[in-house]
């Protein structure tokens, strides 16, 4: 182990050794984490949550609720004064004004502060005031961790990798050229450096329109104060008969590296590693609806990100040895609106399907696991159309592209989610059988009542499973 591994691992000990000592005198806190890849709605998602946490009215599964525990629900200064508030207002302005549209995507970490005060609960609970129970929500981009990964790789395993990959896509066909016409043990270059750091850019960009998941490096996509850093001018270049130093190989390397140092390791010692519960979000319609090539990558890469987490219960040998745990991870496929409800249980059992084998492993750990299709704001209707003599349900919405009102019948999803998972790991170029159609929906004009939320679809159950237990 590195010395500074062993530091990192050392602070993290000592955080978790105060954290148990003082717990029992402070109020909890529950420290949730959400994330996803690119349009997965993590914006939309906490924006809804919190603001039916806050008007309860549609959250009939939240159990503290029904049974009228929930004294009051409040928003406090976050505790960290170093990250930006994440902006629900100006969020939920946005979601329900009189032009209603979808806020910015993530672009960096954000936090924010829900507590609740809550009745007790048991025999002895009328001897005792309420109490008082803090929800930490930490967001944070998907890309970011999905670099957690690239701690386990060397620079030469993850250059092969990465044009291993390329080959198969037609969006790395340009910078694959490059890369193999490049002579990496040819002296640094520092003009040809950042020209193929900028061709790997643009590869990743044109990947992620594309509906490809595993985009990495993630700060490539969202560099921030970073941009333009020998931190992130590197790229993947085939491995040399000799990589001197002085090499451009050998330079890639070294920079490889100090993102990992510099960029991944703060991340995780900072933020990831103090999650305690963990919301991951995930576009699977979109993938769906891009292919089976783009529907395997993305159940690649959600084994990936769990093999990030540290799944398992909290405890006192737990927190002092090895720091904190996730105790929840929460697989969640977005825009469940785009369905009619009576196709809800087939995307639930693909994204169960999809987290399989990871899901086993992180069950086995003890982290309780579950997978459900939610919406974070219902932004369509339901309803029923007559096409060549038959009935369809459908959903019925307002275009982003147009303002005008339309009805999309997506396809039929499989009740076997081996339909679609099959040909995916086989590899197949396009669905065999059926098409997938996905329509891009504005947020509806929604008038709310006193005490109701934002409609939605499964936060009351998204909710009750991550943090129901402790209030």
């Amino acid at each position: 182990m590195a010395i500074s591994d062993f530091t990192d691992q050392l602070s993290r000990s000592l955080e978790g050794l105060v954290a148990t000592v003082t717990d029992p005198f402070t109020d909890p806190v529950v420290r949730l984490g959400v994330t996803g890849l690119s349009r997965a709605g993590k914006t939309v998602f906490i924006t809804g949550l919190v603001a039916n946490l806050l008007d309860r009215g549609r959250m009939p599964q939240l159990q503290a609720e029904a049974a009228g525990r929930i004294e009051a629900a409040y928003l406090q200064p976050q505790p960290d004064d170093t990250l930006p508030r994440f902006d629900v207002e100006g969020h939920l302005a946005a979601l329900t004004g009189d032009d209603p549209r979808w806020p910015d995507s993530t672009r960096a970490v954000s936090e924010l502060r829900l507590s609740f005060r809550v009745k007790p609960q048991g025999m002895f609970a009328g001897l005792m005031s309420a109490q008082t129970v803090h929800l930490d929500i930490v967001d944070y981009p998907g890309e970011w961790l999905l670099d957690l990964a690239l701690l386990d790789k060397t620079y030469a395993d993850w250059a092969e990798d990465t044009l291993t990959r390329l080959a198969k896509r037609a969006e790395g066909a340009e910078f694959l050229a490059i890369a193999r016409a490049e002579d990496g043990a040819l002296p640094l270059d520092e003009p040809r450096a950042q020209a193929l750091a900028a061709a790997f850019t643009a590869y990743l960009q044109a990947a992620r329109a594309a509906g490809w998941s595993d985009c990495t490096p993630g700060r490539f996509l969202l560099p921030g104060e970073l941009a333009g850093s020998p931190v992130l001018t590197f790229a993947p270049l085939p491995l040399p008969a000799s990589h001197g130093r002085g090499s451009l190989w050998r330079e890639m390397e070294r920079r490889y590296e100090a993102y990992k140092i510099k960029v991944v390791k703060p991340f995780f010692r900072d933020h990831f590693s103090r999650i305690d519960r963990q919301v991951v979000l995930v576009d699977v319609l979109g993938a769906i609806h891009a292919g089976p090539r783009a529907l395997e990558d993305l159940r690649r890469t959600m084994a990936e990100i769990l093999g990030s987490f540290r799944p398992g219960r909290n405890g006192f040998l737990s927190e002092i040895l090895l720091g904190k745990r996730v105790e929840k991870i929460l697989f969640a496929a977005t825009k469940a609106d785009h369905l009619h409800h009576s196709q809800h249980g087939q995307l639930t059992a693909i994204m169960q399907a999809m987290v399989r084998d990871a899901r086993d492993r992180a069950a086995f750990a003890g982290a309780e696991v579950a997978a459900m299709s939610l919406a974070g704001l219902r932004a369509t209707v339901e309803d029923r159309v007559e096409r060549d003599g038959q009935a369809l349900d459908v959903v019925r919405g307002r275009l982003m592209s147009t303002g005008k009102q339309a009805a999309m019948y997506p396809g039929e999803l499989p009740a076997d989610p081996a339909r679609l998972l099959s040909p995916a790991r086989e590899g197949a170029a396009r669905w065999l059988d059926a098409d997938f159609a996905l329509m891009s929906f504005a947020p509806a004009r929604i008038t709310l009542s006193q005490g109701d939320g934002p409609p939605h679809i499964r936060l009351d159950r998204a909710a009750e499973f991550l943090i129901g237990d402790r209030l």
